[in-house]
């Protein structure tokens, strides 16, 4: 039988949930230092990031090595907000962003038009990974593309946007990105209590997207979702659309990239092409490998724990730290092939045969 320590159940669970929730959204700004509290920011957006990789493909056998895109769009939505907010206030005193002035640009274009507004960024933020995600997941399952094939295409896609976007014709900073943000929503982004409020904001956005997740996978939906992962032609074969279950996912699992994203920006204070990269959605792939596919609660400790050695071992030796990220990966694959949360499911039994 499996453990329950993975799962919420009664009153009592979701007491144990809420009340951890609080404590580390707003007792730990003020228990730890600044500098680790905007770590740990940080990581919860990581976190939510890993949530959507494990939803896709935990419980519906999608690989994706490319959700960092929808993680970046996210973020230069709000990045391109952030800029507008900084006004005449910027080096060259314009109404135009510093690197537009730089670059020789007479006018605004149009698609930077309403990122004054931040809720228009905000919304712009979930809405325009969301539409990426919608289109490319509708042509992709529809021409029933799957297994690795799927995972190639989705890393040529992240890779073809960053080229995209290091250009500096389209727009968006070119190889420097966005930067040199000030404030938001009226608020210095310097201020410790704003800080403080980023972080207090990104463990409750991680909770809600774990919980919405939850909400899914416990469903009827998440039980003809993994119906799907486990035999898709026998699914479809019962009469169910298989396509609609994974679009939706998919499209929502994107969605929840670009939520990390908006997060994510406004506490580092840059966002450029480089978070694009598919080495990045490569190791969100390791951060639920880690945790635990098909757990939830396993992926956010997966990215906490990996991002954490990051932190660690690239300060101490930078050398060494890809070299290290790959031997994590052998060794769970090898020795824990359900991550760290299948240690708290007991050991793994062999499926029994005949009847």
């Amino acid at each position: 039988m499996k453990s329950r320590l993975l799962e919420i159940h009664g009153p009592r669970g979701w007491a144990i949930w809420g009340a951890l929730m609080i404590i580390f959204a707003f007792i730990v700004p003020s228990l730890v230092p600044e500098q680790y509290a905007l770590i740990l920011g940080k990581y919860c957006c990581f976190a939510m990031v890993a949530l959507a990789v494990d939803l896709v493909w935990g419980f519906a056998g999608i690989l994706s090595l490319g959700h960092c895109l929808f993680f970046a769009l996210g973020g230069y939505a709000m990045g391109m907000y952030l800029l507008r907010s900084v006004g005449t206030s910027g080096v060259y005193r314009s109404e135009l962003p510093d690197f537009m002035v730089f670059l020789d640009w007479k006018e605004l274009p149009w698609f930077w038009r309403g990122f004054d507004n931040f809720w228009f960024a905000l919304s712009m933020a979930v809405l325009v990974p969301g539409f990426v995600g919608f289109v490319f997941g509708y042509f992709a399952f529809r021409s029933r593309i799957k297994g690795v094939y799927f995972s190639i295409i989705t890393q040529a896609l992240t890779y073809a946007a960053m080229l995209l976007f290091f250009r500096n014709e389209t727009g968006f900073g070119g190889n420097n990105g966005l930067t040199d943000f000030k404030t938001m929503y009226g608020y210095s982004l310097r201020d410790p209590s704003t800080k403080a409020f980023l972080f207090s904001l990104s463990v409750i956005a991680l909770g809600l997207a774990y919980l919405s997740c939850r909400f899914l996978v416990t469903s009827k939906y998440g039980a003809v979702l993994r119906a799907v992962r486990d035999d898709e032609p026998k699914t479809r074969f019962t009469g169910y659309n298989t396509l609609n279950y994974k679009w939706f996912a998919w499209t929502f699992s994107t969605m929840l990239c670009g939520i990390a994203g908006a997060l994510y920006v406004p506490q580092v204070g840059i966002i450029n092409p480089s978070e694009m990269q598919p080495s990045n959605s490569i190791e969100a792939v390791i951060w639920v490998a880690t945790g635990g596919r098909g757990t939830l609660l396993g992926p956010i400790l997966g990215a906490f724990l990996v991002s954490g050695s990051k932190s660690v071992l690239t300060a101490a030796v930078p050398d060494l730290w890809l070299f290290f990220l790959g031997a994590l990966f052998v060794v769970v694959t090898l020795l824990l092939p359900r991550g760290i949360a299948g240690l708290a499911q007991g050991p793994l039994r062999k499926k029994a045969h005949g009847h």
